[in-house]
């Protein structure tokens, strides 16, 4: 089984920041009590159970991006302990996350419960984009369609190095609505169109 971390978690600048501001006590006592290098029983399972995530990476420069990502539950598959992969499609072309990692590993997620238990987890570590056809053979757990219709191009297998909950304090509650989702359409409107009208100011302020 897994343990806790070995070395300090944190940066550099988040200790200078605690010692200059009185929280080092407070911040080594949440590292202590509640970062794991692993997802231990409890957090495999509100992982299994996700049908969303935040993704942050970035680039060799450091330059950022933050994308979403959904599917039924189970879309975020825990290969084992410290090993969890996710699906990606065919999207609008750009791959930033994709483009992003291969040049940087260091991935963050972000999982937030807002209908049940309205907690969030943090997972983060080093990411690489598998092929599905390379990945299958060593994870033959993994669904053949991880949402309705749609079978993965890619998976983002990561390796963890942190896993830490998400204070509840703030997480709003909501209550699901019942909506059919376009899984994988091309159709703009369905998409959103050109919501916060780009195509028409493209160009303009840069």
């Amino acid at each position: 089984m897994g343990k806790h971390l070995l070395h300090r978690p944190g940066s550099a600048g988040e200790h200078q920041l605690q010692q200059a501001h009185g929280t080092a006590e407070r911040a080594e006592r949440f590292y202590r009590e509640q970062v794991l290098d692993h997802l231990n029983p409890a957090m495999r399972e509100f992982v299994a159970r996700q049908e969303m995530a935040f993704v942050a990476t970035s680039d060799a420069n450091g330059e950022c991006d933050a994308t979403f990502r959904a599917g039924p539950p189970g879309f975020l598959h825990v290969l084992d302990e410290r090993t969890l992969a996710y699906p990606e499609y065919r999207g609008n072309g750009v791959m930033a996350s994709l483009g992003n990692i291969s040049e940087n590993g260091h991935v963050g997620l972000l999982l937030v419960d807002f209908v049940r238990d309205v907690i969030g987890l943090h997972i983060n570590g080093r990411a690489r984009v598998v092929e599905d056809v390379d990945l299958r053979p060593s994870a033959p757990g993994l669904p053949l369609e991880t949402a309705p219709g749609r079978r993965a191009e890619h998976w983002v297998l990561i390796d963890i190095e942190e896993a830490y909950l998400h204070c509840a304090k703030h997480i709003p509650r909501f209550v699901p609505v019942a909506r059919t989702r376009a899984w994988g359409t091309d159709d703009a409107r369905r998409k959103g169109g050109d919501f916060f009208g780009a195509k028409e100011t493209s160009g303009q302020g840069i």
